[in-house]
This record gives C-alpha cells, structure tokens and sequence, in this order.
C-alpha cells in the first residue's frame, strides 16, 4: 500500500518508484554524519530491503516531474511490534519550516506501524524525537547491540551477485 501525505506544497510519499536516489545518496554518503563512506549501491539495497520508505518533495511528485526531493526516511518493522527508523533527513534550505516534524508524525502515524516499539539512533535530535513518544532506553543493561562493520558489509556485497535481501 503506497500512500501520500500533503502539506501546503509539500508532499510525502511511500511509493519508493518516485524517490531520487541521487538526492538520497548526496545527503547521506556526504552530508550527514551517519553515512560517510557509504557508496550508492549499499544506498539502493538498503531502500530496496527497507519496509517503508518516506520521500519528502517540494511539490508533488506524482503529478509534477518537477517536484524536487528534500527530504526521506525510511523503516524496517514488522508491523506488529518493532519498527527501526533510519535515515531521517531534510535537506538544510529547507528546516526551520516544519518539515521534520511533519514528517515523523507521519511515519509514526502510519496505521500499519501504530503501537510498534519504534528504535533510532541519533547524535542530535533528541528533543524532535521526544515530542512524538521517543525517550531514552530502559534498562539499556538489558539490551545487547552487534555494532556497524562497514568493511565486512562491503566485503560481502563485493563477493556477492545475489541481493542482500535473498541470502539466508
């Protein structure tokens, strides 16, 4: 089920065919802080494996060719009980409008995703997260984390023909 939000001129969309991935890969291979030295490939595979994907445009995509990205996130959930939120960004002429907000509060009221236990990481937007339900983990000694190991991703997508989402 794809869907699409809209506000004043501003649109959101979960239909993946409209988001632009060279917009994507800019911001988080070279401008976030999360991202650096990830290449478009691992980009694509990740949206591609990922169970919803939020575009964020200036415009509406599915009307106007136009309609120019400024923004994404995506989720990977069960849509039972977990939900990952990743890759959240609005590109920097455009904040202070809104946006982000705007944006959150459409993932985390997606009807598929209400009431799942949503994660996220982040270095500097803890006050946004707050306002939508987020806060900082319980009992974090109870939680066990496998960290990122960027080489043996590359490693094994360089070894590999089959999609990530196709290996056991």
């Amino acid at each position: 089920m794809k869907s699409t939000y809209s506000y004043n001129q501003f649109f959101i969309t979960t239909n993946k065919d409209l988001l632009n991935l060279d917009v994507i890969e800019q911001f988080i291979c070279h401008d976030s802080y999360w991202g650096q030295g990830m290449n478009r490939d691992l980009i694509v595979k990740s949206i591609e494996n990922s169970n919803l994907c939020f575009g964020l445009f200036d415009g509406n995509p599915q009307e106007n060719s136009t309609a120019k990205q400024i923004g994404f996130a995506r989720v990977i959930t069960d849509f039972v009980r977990f939900a990952y939120l990743a890759d959240v960004f609005v590109i920097k002429e455009y904040r202070g409008q809104g946006l982000s907000k705007w944006l959150i509060e459409t993932i985390v009221s997606e009807p598929r995703l209400k009431g799942a236990a949503f994660h996220l990481t982040t270095k500097d937007a803890h006050s946004l997260y707050e306002k939508f339900g987020f806060r900082p983990i319980d009992q974090p000694e109870n939680r066990m984390l496998r960290p990122l190991n960027m080489e043996q991703i590359y490693e094994a997508y360089k070894n590999t023909t089959d999609s990530f989402s196709d290996r056991t």
